[in-house]
């Protein structure tokens, strides 16, 4: 998926130390899945497909810090999301280097993220009409 200009808009102003890698971690997951789209949600980019996947808190200046919505209801197992909750998980990141070294993990997330909402949209399908009577 292409980058967003909003998106491109708000790195623009965006002033933090982890500005490199949190602009890493968005090339990576743009380039994850080409079903994956950004936008800004609560005043932070947004990385959505039929739903919201992650979203960065910008005010973390030790990592870059994505917040999955729904990290632990994603099919299969992503050992670098943290979080003990029953819905979200974190993904945190120091360096450029740990960010690209997380580029198979967030691969195989996204990947994951996709595969499910499709699951589930097709799991609704819309009810026929009853036939008529004549």
């Amino acid at each position: 998926m292409a980058a967003n200009n909003e998106v491109d808009a708000w790195f623009k102003r965006y002033e933090n130390p982890m500005k490199p890698v949190v602009q890493r971690v968005r090339e990576l997951v743009l380039a994850a899945d080409p079903r994956i789209e950004e936008c800004i949600k609560w005043q932070a980019p947004t990385f959505t497909y039929r739903g919201n996947l992650a979203s960065f808190f910008p005010k973390s200046k030790q990592h870059a810090s994505l917040m999955f919505h729904e990290g632990a209801k994603v099919p299969g197992k992503h050992p670098r999301l943290e979080g003990t909750g029953a819905t979200s998980r974190v993904l945190k990141l120091a360096s450029v280097a740990e960010a690209n070294a997380a580029r198979r993990d967030l691969e195989r997330l996204v990947k994951a993220w996709c595969d499910w909402r499709d699951e589930k949209a097709a799991a609704v399908k819309p009810k026929k009409a009853a036939p008529k009577k004549k």
